[in-house]
């Protein structure tokens, strides 16, 4: 089922995606600003499906969408994250980020970004990465003598945005 999400002329929103869907955004009036952000994890085989799409239908819009998930044990992400401009929508700004960290060599992260853009005048660009914690880190953190698993635990939470609690 796919979430339709209207952003109206002037109007500046935050969205906050918490669970896999197909979220629809449609910039549909000059002045409309949106700023999405979805953390998810993963983990035993759970699957999450996030598919984002920022429709840019008037000029003067912007748009920053950021997708983080963590995968652990045999769980899996995938994260398709696209940006349409349309024609005669100059002076739009459009930022795709989609991060994936995995924590288990059984687990599976796929990020695929796509842009379609119409109009000239736009400042419009994706980054996607799937990486795991880097040795370094962890032995950082262990090395002042933070377990191994909870070193992960920081990380992960720095990393998704979360707040220790």
């Amino acid at each position: 089922m796919e979430k339709e999400i209207l952003i109206k002329r002037g109007e500046t929103r935050v969205i906050s995606l918490q669970k896999s869907g197909v979220y629809s955004i449609v910039l549909e009036g000059p002045g409309a600003e949106v700023s999405v952000f979805g953390a998810f994890q993963a983990e035993k085989s759970e699957i999450i499906n996030v598919q984002v799409i920022i429709h840019h239908k008037a000029p003067h819009t912007r748009a920053e969408t950021t997708l983080r998930g963590v995968a652990r044990d045999r769980g899996q992400i995938k994260f398709l994250g696209r940006i349409i401009i349309e024609e005669n929508c100059g002076n739009t700004n459009s930022f795709l980020t989609e991060r994936v960290l995995l924590l288990s060599d059984s687990a599976n992260a796929e990020c695929i970004p796509d842009l379609e853009i119409l109009s000239d005048d736009v400042k419009c660009s994706h980054a996607a990465s799937i990486t795991k914690i880097p040795e370094e880190q962890l032995f950082y953190l262990m090395s002042r003598g933070i377990g191994r698993r909870e070193a992960e635990e920081l990380i992960v939470a720095g990393f998704l945005g979360e707040e220790q609690k």
